[in-house]
């Protein structure tokens, strides 16, 4: 429906759309600078994580699993409160507020890095753990220096990883949203933030149409690299031993830059903001240290800035996340299930995989993109006389379209790394297909379920760009209501929109840290 908004008008083919939006030296401005937040958040996101994943995944130290659920933690966290986060650092009297990053390209850059550190330490880090270190080894006895070992050795071997995290990590950055708002005030804006204006603020939904088709080819041409890349980097995993290559952490000069570059990393980017945000929210509206924020969350803000309160709206949040988490595992797991199995036909294996690639594309499309194609098109679904824009059901279905994917991708490898044979010898002895699901296949992926459980349900906590389309003011979800908070004047306003995500991240953090404990050392998953 968004593409034919886009190219058709009274019933006709018409591309007057895309000469207009193409004319505007305003949408190649926004183009630009969407590219340039791609490309340097990819970049800088790879030379944070390479060190980060040696450490965690080549290295063996007391507090490993500890450490590797706390660099995970970013990835789940709302993009609000990231972006709440770093602006309390980059105002001018914010502890980072002499860099002058606030309403910045730099600013923005240094969140996003933030929020993708966990797809490139966990994606690389996952292949890393396991290349057989024999082959580094043979390198350096044949007198290769450590430098040319990691160039000529372990980066190739590294290199289907490498390409895979970069290209989803390319996605997210182009299609932030929260991030954008938060930071880029004014002055910054990208294609997603454009979508968002053009159909909230000006009702231009032709224009917006025509920016989520080009948002959806740059999507595409991602998404088509990505899945290239897995590919290879499964195929990678299978060549390698399925036991572990880390080595208990030594006193070498290269383990000891590992463990110092992780220490910046970690206590820069990740502990820094959280912890500001922290010790900010305690600063009441007079400047006095104290719990006033934390008090006033139980309000509806200076001036009547909302319409229900932080708790309420944490109680929405809660309930649309439940519904949210149990769609997409339905969904998702249902999905991997289907594209888990390996059919002899050509045909059917390329049903299979569009299959896969059809339910990959909200990881790639903008959420923003999500909620408008719901509020363009769901007035009567299907033919059903019913609006189904006035339902409550809504806003948990369009969360669930954005959890899926990652549902499916925590599901997915774990059951294409079930042996076929065991399902085989299970039919031979009489089990039907459901006998041969309930004791082969659910058996065997009941950690990586536990895992994509923690993923939908803290996706869907989080989730804002969907959810500011299409939430109700009574039904207002937490991330919607910071944002609110964020927009409207007054110090009380302010901190308790500080007050609110620490809420929120605490509750974000406590679901992965649960979720990574249940998962253990088994489970796969692409992240």
């Amino acid at each position: 429906m968004l593409v034919a908004r886009g190219f058709v008008a009274d019933g006709a083919l018409d591309l007057t759309g895309f000469a207009d939006v193409l004319g505007r030296p305003r949408t190649w401005r926004l183009v630009g600078l969407t590219l340039a937040q791609s490309f340097l958040g990819t970049g800088f996101a790879l030379v944070a994580g390479l060190p980060v994943a040696f450490l965690l995944y080549r290295r063996t130290f007391p507090g490993r699993g500890l450490l590797r659920g706390l660099v995970t933690v970013p990835f789940v966290l709302p993009t609000v409160v990231v972006g709440v986060a770093f602006r309390s650092l980059f105002v001018p009297d914010g502890a980072l507020g002499f860099l002058g990053l606030e309403e910045t390209l730099g600013g923005i850059v240094v969140a996003l890095v933030f929020f993708n550190l966990a797809v490139v330490v966990r994606t690389v880090g996952g292949l890393w753990e396991r290349l057989d270190p024999r082959t580094e080894q043979a390198a350096a006895a044949l007198g290769a220096s450590p430098g040319r070992v990691w160039w000529t050795v372990t980066l190739p071997s590294l290199a289907p990883a490498l390409v895979s995290a970069a290209s989803v990590v390319f996605l997210f950055c182009a299609t932030a949203f929260g991030v954008v708002m938060v930071l880029g005030g004014a002055r910054y804006g990208t294609v997603e933030t454009e979508i968002w204006v053009r159909t909230t603020q000006f009702l231009d939904l032709r224009s917006a149409a025509v920016l989520s088709i080009l948002q959806l080819v740059v999507v595409a041409t991602a998404l088509a690299v990505s899945a290239r890349t897995r590919s290879r980097r499964e195929a990678a995993l299978h060549l390698v031993s399925d036991r572990t290559s880390a080595v208990p952490l030594r006193r070498s000069r290269g383990d000891v830059a590992a463990v110092a570059a992780t220490a910046a990393v970690v206590g820069g980017l990740i502990l820094l903001p959280l912890g500001g945000l922290a010790l900010r929210s305690f600063r009441g509206p007079d400047g006095r240290l104290g719990l006033a924020n934390y008090a006033a969350l139980g309000t509806t803000g200076e001036r009547g800035a909302l319409t229900v309160t932080v708790w309420e709206a944490l109680g929405n949040s809660l309930r649309t996340a439940a519904w949210a988490c149990a769609i997409a595992l339905v969904v998702g797991g249902l999905v991997a299930l289907l594209a888990s199995r390996r059919p002899r036909g050509t045909g059917a294996r390329r049903a299979v995989s569009l299959l896969d690639g059809l339910f990959m594309l909200p990881l790639g499309v903008s959420a923003v993109t999500v909620g408008f194609g719901f509020l363009v098109t769901l007035d009567q679904p299907l033919g059903v006389e019913y609006d189904l824009r006035t339902s409550p059901a809504l806003v948990p279905i369009a969360q669930a379209v954005v959890a899926v994917p990652l549902v499916t991708r925590t599901v997915l490898p774990v059951l294409r790394a079930i042996d076929p044979r065991l399902r085989e010898v299970a039919g031979t002895l009489g089990a039907g297909p459901w006998a041969v699901l309930r004791t082969v296949d659910l058996p065997l992926a009941a950690r990586s379920l536990g895992l994509a459980v923690g993923f939908a349900f803290a996706v869907s906590l989080g989730e804002f760009g969907a959810t500011s389309f299409l939430v109700r003011p009574q039904s207002e979800t937490l991330p919607v209501v910071i944002f609110r908070l964020i927009g409207r004047p007054g110090a009380e306003n302010y901190g308790m929109a500080l007050a609110a995500s620490v809420v929120l991240a605490a509750l974000t953090a406590v679901v992965m840290m649960l979720a990574e404990r249940l998962r253990g050392d088994h489970g796969g998953g692409e992240f």
